[in-house]
């Protein structure tokens, strides 16, 4: 419920929107509210190139992650709901299970043909025994570099089995040949560096990500980090998308979501390498982000949306999203021949980094609601504190630890991969 959770300026903001909606006219259109494709040329692409064949049309509205549960609350509570179809990840819609989404198992039913990745179909159901969400697509975040960096590889370094200390060496070497600091990391703000510390960094280090957060382990790592981080370009703090800085050579090697690298590696396949993520002491961490289609309880559009959803899962679809914005099948699809060779590439670094014999699942927060964006600031602040003010780790981690256990707390959150499962409240330890 919004009384929950609401503020006096978070309510004056609910209805405003409410009266809003109410205002709005009613349209024949599928009003399609997705956190997934914000970005204004991804979301252009979408409705240009995949919705555009869709039969009565789409009306495609991008929402920030945080207020997505606002937003359909809002419209719900007003009594003339306007989104009927909802795109987003496993996270953002799971707390919107219990009282804001309808059950799709007659949708599901229809989709037998599709080859859907069985186990994103049980992730759809949301931890209820209905399913609440079909898989859309799917991405996952890859490192890139120029082929210019190949020659400084540390000696018997395999590209494909890189290991964070060789990665450092790596960055070290050319900034000893060259004089310039060439990794880069999105950790602008706009950027998605929190996905690197959740999912990558600290599995790989500490095998969790809550109850590891300030753990011997984790000391070790922000140590270790610290010292990587002096190869790394310092304008990293200004990078949103790390596809431009390798394009204008502003970097060598690059760490980012598979959509923000796609545009270097399409336009020039020949001078750039993909690969998986590195490896620490526990193996290879690795963060799956997983899109669902779900529809609002009360959605005006309820059948147009499931229409939708059907077309969106069609395989000609689903390879058409792939080439459009570089977000992966969830159906069983041939890709074709002429594929774009940069997403060959991505494809290819995907399928070595998830097939990995140490490879760690890492999932994208659940249960947190709209406290999502806390949560990612808390790793982010301790990246600031630790790495770029060069903070004591130990006690860094301590001050951070007080401020995750109090949003893990407060939202009742119960652990996710890789962190082991907990009755109640996910500790942190």
């Amino acid at each position: 419920m919004i009384k929950a959770f609401a503020t006096p300026k978070l309510t004056g903001a609910i209805a405003a929107l409410v009266l809003g909606l109410a205002a709005a006219p009613a349209s024949a259109q599928v009003v399609f509210l997705s956190t997934q494709l914000r970005p204004i040329e991804a979301a252009q692409k979408l409705r240009s190139e995949i919705l555009k064949d869709f039969p009565g049309g789409v009306e495609f509205v991008t929402e920030q992650p945080p207020q997505l549960g606002v937003h359909i609350r809002a419209e719900q509570q007003g009594g003339k709901p306007v989104s009927s179809l909802i795109g987003a990840l496993h996270g953002e819609l799971q707390p919107l299970a219990a009282d804001s989404l309808m059950p799709l198992d007659d949708v599901l039913a229809t989709l037998k043909d599709r080859g859907l990745n069985a186990g994103m179909v049980e992730a759809g159901k949301l931890g209820t025994d209905k399913q609440m969400f079909i898989p859309w697509m799917q991405a996952t975040y890859i490192m890139v570099a120029s082929k210019q960096a190949l020659p400084f590889l540390p000696e018997g370094a395999d590209i494909n089995a890189l290991t964070y200390d060789q990665l450092a060496q790596w960055g070290a070497n050319i900034q000893a040949k060259t004089g310039k600091r060439m990794i880069g990391f999105p950790a602008g703000p706009t950027g998605l560096m929190h996905r690197f510390f959740e999912g990558y960094l600290y599995p790989s280090y500490t095998g969790g990500v809550v109850t590891t957060f300030k753990s011997p382990a984790a000391v070790e790592m922000w140590t270790k980090f610290r010292e990587l981080w002096k190869t790394v370009n310092p304008n990293s703090t200004n990078y949103a998308f790390m596809q431009e800085p390798l394009l204008s050579g502003d970097v060598w090697i690059a760490f980012d979501h598979v959509a923000r690298l796609i545009d270097a590696l399409s336009r020039k396949p020949d001078e750039f390498v993909a690969f998986p993520a590195p490896s620490g002491p526990k193996g290879l961490g690795y963060m799956p982000v997983v899109a669902g289609l779900a529809i609002a309880k009360g959605a005006p559009q309820a059948d147009a949306a499931k229409k939708l959803i059907a077309y969106l899962t069609q395989p000609d679809v689903q390879v058409k999203t792939a080439k459009a914005v570089a977000f992966f099948p969830v159906a069983k699809v041939d890709m074709p021949a002429d594929i774009d060779p940069g997403l060959k590439l991505q494809i290819d670094a995907v399928q070595r980094m998830t097939s990995a014999r140490n490879a760690i699942v890492s999932l994208l927060p659940v249960g947190l609601d709209q406290r999502g964006g806390e949560f990612d600031k808390v790793y982010v602040d301790t990246f600031q504190r630790i790495v770029l003010r060069g903070e004591d780790p130990k006690a860094a981690l301590e001050r951070q630890g007080e401020a995750l256990k109090r949003i893990i707390t407060e939202t009742k959150a119960p652990c996710w991969l890789p962190d082991r499962p907990s009755q109640g409240p996910c500790p942190v330890e």
